[in-house]
């Protein structure tokens, strides 16, 4: 019988991998053991999934991937022969199912497995639809201890951790897949607290970090001890392997001596998420960089500099595609944004296109009068140009439109909706508007573009335009952003009727209107691009609207 230990030394893998790249987890993993075990680690802790990337949807399905993630487990379990053991996630088939399981791996083999239990099927997951839930699991004993170990939403429930508990658990270490949104970090410290509580057991967090499609995973791994001490953090939206010492006492495990990092929270952690989102979005697809239209615009110049941020200046090429509305101040300020992030910039004017296009539609168009189709030719020009220059050099389209803007529709299908991912598609124009600001006075530790200002005051304090027509504003189609935005989270996010939002004192009838934009737009929404998810209810994976759909509040 193993005698109890007295101290444990648990590396936590705040790592970051590629949904579907086996190999390349897997030699991530076998990486981060080693040099785990040179840093006198006996076990390695690995987020949720790490070997399939998370989350893997449909994919996991696939026999052949099934197979893959498998042997790549059996790969690592065998370099456990030299004594650093391995607790990593993999998806995993017994007995004709398929599970979201964590596998302990020591000595040259697999030695323990466990089964998620609670299957989220909300917001932005789908579990249910491929994996089966678990049986309520025991612990597992690892050198003298007893490790429970629930997997990311196993906790959010008190059953799973009180079933460990009663089974003799000493500590609580929980993989997860958790994606970043607001509040999302009191949130997972109430959950974790509150077990604390209840089993009165230490607990280890490991999350994952990085960008899968519009998901952006921020770590901020943390240990609490079983007095509800906070005894570990780890930072947001970086990688972190750290070993971190346990230790036994008559009260019970706690974490030591280890790490607190300092968290960014607020507009600070929206910027960082969208900054990751969009390098892993590119980086992970393996485009060279990106191309988007500066326009002038205040969307657009944050977007530059997040991709700046993301991918340092020599792979963003901005191109301003001027057009006789454009004003000159927009020439001005695009402009100063391209020489403060030292990106290439071109000047591509778009007169002879837009001509041409109006002249072949003459005779379709006569006896008409002109109106928004002529407006969006223009901004259907651009969108073909910088989707040439996409296929022509391998470059991304990066688009440009916020979520004021996907809400009410205020975009143009196969213009300016045109592009591979947009990182700032959950950020209403309010909040462009503080993100601009922002940048401005600070940026996240591990960006790649310059330090101050980036995007000229100037630029953040006209009237936003889309400079379609002659002295164009965007509050001739619209509400003033303040207004509208405020509007907006409550449908959107909230799900409120008209009528409460109108009771709360907002004009009745503008709440009628903005309601019913949103619900015009879907089929648009339908068609753009993914873009990095801030808020609790992005468009896309969290709310799934019908596009054919005559349901009306008013």
């Amino acid at each position: 019988m193993t005698e109890p230990a007295d101290t444990l030394l648990i590396a936590v893998a705040q790592l970051n991998p590629t949904v579907g790249d086996v190999s390349g987890n897997l030699e991530i993993a076998r990486r981060t053991r080693e040099s785990a075990r040179d840093a006198g680690a006996e076990l390695v802790v690995f987020p949720e999934l790490f070997i399939a990337g998370y989350p893997p949807e449909d994919l996991v399905l696939k026999p052949a991937f099934q197979k893959a993630c498998r042997d790549a487990v059996d790969t690592l379990a065998a370099d456990t022969v030299d004594g650093t053991a391995v607790l990593i996630g993999a998806p995993w088939v017994e007995e004709g199912r398929l599970y979201n399981s964590v596998l302990l791996l020591e000595e040259g083999r697999i030695s323990a497995v466990r089964h998620k239990v609670d299957l989220p099927n909300y917001g932005v997951f789908d579990e249910k639809r491929v994996f089966s839930p678990g049986p309520l699991p025991g612990p597992i004993p690892f050198r003298g201890v007893r490790l429970g170990v629930p997997v990311c939403e196993d906790i959010w429930g008190a059953d799973v951790v009180e079933c460990l508990a009663e089974t003799g658990a000493e500590i609580l270490i929980v993989p997860n897949g958790s994606p970043y949104r607001r509040s999302v970090y009191a949130e997972r410290e109430n959950v974790a607290v509150a077990r604390v509580v209840e089993s009165r057991l230490p607990l280890l967090y490991v999350n994952q970090v990085g960008g899968q499609d519009e998901l952006v995973f921020d770590g901020a791994s943390f240990a609490l001890n079983n007095d509800r001490f906070l005894a570990l953090q780890f930072p947001g939206f970086v990688e972190r392997v750290r070993v971190v010492k346990w230790q036994r006492f008559d009260t019970g495990w706690r974490c030591i001596g280890a790490h607190l990092a300092e968290r960014i929270e607020g507009d600070e952690a929206d910027y960082a998420a969208c900054v990751v989102g969009l390098r892993d979005y590119v980086t992970k697809n393996r485009f060279p960089g990106v191309v988007l239209g500066l326009s002038g615009g205040i969307d657009s110049a944050l977007v530059a500099a997040m991709a700046v941020d993301a991918l340092g200046p020599e792979r963003v090429h901005c191109i301003m595609l001027p057009y006789r509305f454009t004003s000159d101040d927009s020439l001005k300020d695009a402009a100063a944004v391209a020489e403060a992030l030292a990106v290439r910039y071109d000047i591509v004017p778009i007169s002879a296109a837009v001509e041409g296009l109006e002249q072949t539609l003459a005779p379709l168009f006569e006896g008409t009068q002109r109106d928004v189709t002529e407006e969006n030719l223009q901004s259907r020009v651009r969108g073909t140009l910088l989707m040439s220059v996409s296929n022509k050099f391998g470059s991304m389209v990066v688009t440009t439109g916020n979520k004021s803007e996907m809400s009410t529709g205020y975009a143009t299908l196969y213009g300016d909706m045109n592009g591979g991912y947009n990182p700032i598609k959950d950020l209403y124009k309010s909040e462009v508007f503080r993100l601009s600001r922002l940048r401005n006075r600070w940026k996240p530790a591990d960006a790649l573009g310059p330090d101050g200002v980036v995007i000229p005051d100037r630029l953040i304090d006209k009237p936003p335009t889309a400079e379609l027509r002659e002295n164009q504003k965007d509050e001739d189609s619209l509400p003033p952003y303040g207004i509208l935005d405020a509007i907006l989270e409550r449908l959107v996010e909230r799900e409120d009727s008209v009528a409460d939002i109108a009771a709360d004192g907002f004009d009745s009838a503008t709440v009628a209107r903005v309601e019913r934009l949103l619900n015009i737009a879907e089929y648009k929404r339908r068609q753009a691009a993914p873009g990095v998810k801030v808020t609790g209810r992005n468009f896309g994976r969290d709310r799934r609207y019908p596009i054919t759909n005559r349901f009306r509040e008013v």
